[in-house]
């Protein structure tokens, strides 16, 4: 294990790659940079099937769950678990328990997204990891990835994966994904072959769900799962089920502490400007950044880039957007210093804060 945590840190000086929010931004087999915002509980149900011939016609099923947390500053604790497993013999349950953290992100600013996820599965009774690296480039988003696996056919030996993908957004709520995943040694004797997936990803207009129709040669969704072909084509489908516990807890919202002057944290979810405008987003269930400060008569204009309808309403009722659809645009202009506190009308739980300090 040690030798592979060495060689994992040698695929990151390398520049292994990756990134993903929704569905609509990873291909089936990548999942990389994509973590649950913090407070919320994924769920992914993932099932992919084959059809035998004659005379049985059976359907067999290949399904993998994920359900997952996120973490502050962009992490993610979680598990795979798939129920009918062909990675080791006599073990078809198989359990991927990982940590993943999205180190840099372009929503943030960052010219690319850049993760690493660090697991153990237990069917290779091994530890396995990724480095990742992803850039998006208009409609389209290229992907890549270097991944480091224990075999788990072969005590002691590590074996290492790259691939990439894209995926092409067609419109707002439609993508089309794919992505191919090879060892840099397969063994024959096992039939392994590249891995490889194709997918018709969709957003679910007025929900928070995504869903993959996909074609694939993989069987499970974890990081051997996914990095291991055969000549066995399934097809199947995802869909991505996020339970946001701020809905239920932490309904309250206090004033927020003010910032130590002239200190802006590396990752933090407060932006700071002096500028005559700014711009926001709205992802994920959430307001980003959900801390904004400004100097008097700047304009902040803030984008709904979920697939629901959310608006920016004042604590005080000093200002309200009223519902912006998806895709839409708001924009105020804050001329008095203050704190002002905000939510969404629809979904209360989201909470931000603008606060505006003297001009120069």
């Amino acid at each position: 294990m040690t030798r592979l945590l060495a060689l994992l840190l040698c695929a990151t000086a390398a520049g292994g790659p990756l990134w993903a929010q929704s569905l609509l931004d990873r291909p089936p087999n990548i999942s990389g940079g994509w973590v649950a915002p913090a407070g919320t509980i994924q769920f992914n149900f993932l099932h992919r099937f084959v059809s035998s011939g004659e005379p049985e016609r059976k359907i067999t099923n290949f399904p993998t769950f994920l359900v997952g947390t996120g973490l502050f500053h962009r992490a993610m604790l979680g598990f795979n678990y798939a129920t009918n497993s062909t990675l080791a013999p006599r073990y078809p349950n198989e359990w991927e328990f990982f940590g993943r953290w999205l180190a840099l992100s372009q929503d943030a600013g960052a010219a690319v997204d850049l993760s690493g996820q660090l697991g153990y599965n237990l069917a290779a009774e091994g530890l396995d990891g990724e480095i990742s690296v992803a850039r998006g480039l208009g409609k389209v988003r290229l992907i890549g990835v270097t991944r480091l696996l224990d075999d788990p056919t072969e005590s002691g030996h590590v074996d290492v994966a790259v691939g990439g993908g894209l995926v092409l957004r067609v419109h707002r709520y439609i993508a089309l994904a794919g992505d191919a995943v090879t060892l840099t040694q397969r063994d024959s004797l096992l039939g392994e072959k590249v891995a490889w997936s194709a997918g018709l990803q969709l957003a679910i207009p007025g929900s928070p769900h995504t869903l993959s129709l996909q074609a694939t040669n993989t069987n499970t969704a974890t990081l051997q799962g996914a990095s291991r072909g055969s000549s066995q084509v399934r097809y199947g489908f995802e869909f991505t089920i996020p339970i946001t516990l701020s809905r239920y807890f932490g309904k309250h919202q206090p004033p927020p502490p003010p910032p130590a002057a002239g200190v802006t944290a590396a990752g933090d979810t407060s932006l700071a400007a002096s500028k005559a405008s700014i711009k926001a987003g709205i992802k994920s269930l959430a307001f980003q950044p959900n801390r904004i400060e400004i100097t008097a008569g700047t304009t902040v204009t803030w984008t709904n880039n979920d697939p629901l309808e959310h608006s920016v309403t004042a604590v005080d009722r000093s200002f309200d957007s009223g519902l912006i659809k998806s895709g839409g645009t708001w924009r105020y202009t804050f001329t008095r210093p203050g704190t002002y506190q905000f939510s969404c009308q629809p979904h209360p739980f989201m909470k931000g804060v603008v606060i505006v300090k003297e001009g120069p």
